[in-house]
């Protein structure tokens, strides 16, 4: 049966706004029936800086969206980023009664809920409580402790924080827009959705989705989000690299960086050369290939480098089986998975968002650049966390429901219930035998 029910997703970038509309087809694939996008001016690294201009952008994207989809919008889901973001691991417990026969799915929320009342620094708030490993009477290593017996319960959380003020201008904006946030995501978890296999969460597997301000980075161990961060630098740093190397406009920069640009300076030719417009009355301006690509390679080393640091500080360098995925519009710069491999070591490929993605008119969303803004929308539909879907659908078919304890049976009550039902049958049989 499909899924008749729209979800839009509200990506604030600081290149682009996207907003994509979709729902689920017949076959549980991602249908995209309208997209928006609109150049960012009032976003800078994530972080909202003009309200007015970012509303703008939102509403033209939303008009775009709308009329393709022919629906009205109101209710988006929205992602953050921004180098204000911020995550730790913190332990949490709770004691059960030693009567409770088993744990629940609501002593597992229990749990969670505790957890976004604990002591964050003044200025912040938590958007994301995602428990790792649970540990049941100091028996660790359990990943759903749903129906085991114990009396303690506990857990490490990964907990994700962003600055308030930034959470209230992204509110603000949306707001402004006549629009309603149903739900908050942090941009990486929501490309992870959208670019990751469930094998490679499983076996460990870094995504990494580079933007235009920031470079957003998700770790993922046994199905389980273990490490987050943003690097507030992105696909923007580096066409400023271009522009201040090359001496050339900013527009020019860019396009530089995107049709000629490579990740490695070996592979360009030294004996390439493109010419671009000079100013007004001067004559054209002679770039070098070779030149252009040893000024990216300098940046994108700086920011492997610092890529490389966060992963051997989550203490999963060696169990990412999966290697690297590169997302985000800064993963379609040529040889870029070719010099993460040779500076981490990890196997890398580039993350496409189709594999969730069904037929669509719309060819352009299969883009990385589209990754978070189809991860929105798909995380409307599934939980950032499998075993919160596995809860939602275990409660709605009644399991692991609390039964009624300590329940005195009379055994006189038993026997007279036997002996009823033997006497039925003993007077069914004779009636049949019995002519009258």
């Amino acid at each position: 049966m499909e899924n008749k029910e729209l979800i839009v997703g509200l990506d604030i970038g600081t290149t682009k706004i996207c907003v994509i509309v979709g729902r689920k087809n017949e076959y549980g694939k991602l249908e995209v029936l309208g997209m928006g996008k609109a150049v960012s001016d009032g976003v800078d690294r994530g972080v909202v800086t003009n309200i007015d201009k970012t509303v703008h952008a939102i509403e033209k994207a939303v008009e775009e969206a709308s009329e393709m989809a022919n629906v009205d919008i109101v209710d988006v889901i929205v992602g953050i980023a921004g180098q204000h973001i911020q995550s730790k691991i913190q332990s949490g417990s709770i004691m059960r009664q030693p009567t409770d026969d088993e744990i629940t799915i609501e002593d597992v929320r229990r749990l969670s809920s505790e957890m976004e009342n604990i002591l964050i620094p003044p200025g912040n708030t938590i958007i994301h409580v995602m428990p790792q490993d649970y540990t049941v009477d100091y028996e660790g290593g359990i990943k759903d402790p749903v129906g085991m017996s114990g009396t303690r319960l506990e857990a490490d959380f990964h907990i994700i924080t962003a600055q308030t003020t930034a959470i209230n201008n992204i509110n603000r904006c949306v707001r402004r827009a006549d629009l309603v946030s149903k739900q908050l995501i942090l941009e990486p978890l929501a490309s992870s959705l959208s670019v990751l296999s469930d094998d490679e969460k499983e076996a460990g597997v870094c995504l990494i989705d580079i933007g235009g301000g920031t470079t957003d980075i998700a770790i993922f161990y046994e199905n389980i989000i273990r490490h987050t961060a943003v690097i507030p630098l992105g696909g923007n740093i580096i066409t400023k690299d271009i522009k201040e190397g090359c001496m050339v406009m900013q527009n020019q920069a860019e396009l530089l960086k995107t049709k000629f640009g490579k990740a490695i300076t070996e592979e360009a030719n030294p004996n390439e050369i493109v010419s671009i417009p000079g100013l007004r009355n001067r004559a054209p301006k002679e770039i070098s290939i070779r030149n252009l690509a040893s000024i990216i390679q300098a940046r994108m080393e700086e920011i492997i480098e610092i890529v490389q640091n966060e992963i051997m500080q989550s203490g999963h360098y060696k169990k990412l089986a999966g290697g690297i995925v590169l997302t985000g519009g800064g993963s379609q710069l040529q040889f870029i998975s070719q010099l993460f491999e040779y500076m981490t070591g990890l196997d890398t490929r580039i993350g496409y968002p189709n594999e969730h993605l069904g037929k669509s008119v719309i060819e352009e969303v299969k883009s990385p650049m589209y990754a978070t803004s189809v991860g929105l929308v798909l995380a409307g539909f599934k939980a950032l966390d499998d075993r919160d879907q596995g809860y939602a659908n275990r409660t709605a078919n009644g399991k692991h429901i609390k039964r009624p304890k300590n329940i005195e049976i009379n055994p006189r009550d038993i026997f007279d219930k036997i002996a009823g039902r033997l006497k039925g049958i003993l007077s069914d049989d004779i009636g049949d035998d019995i002519n009258y």
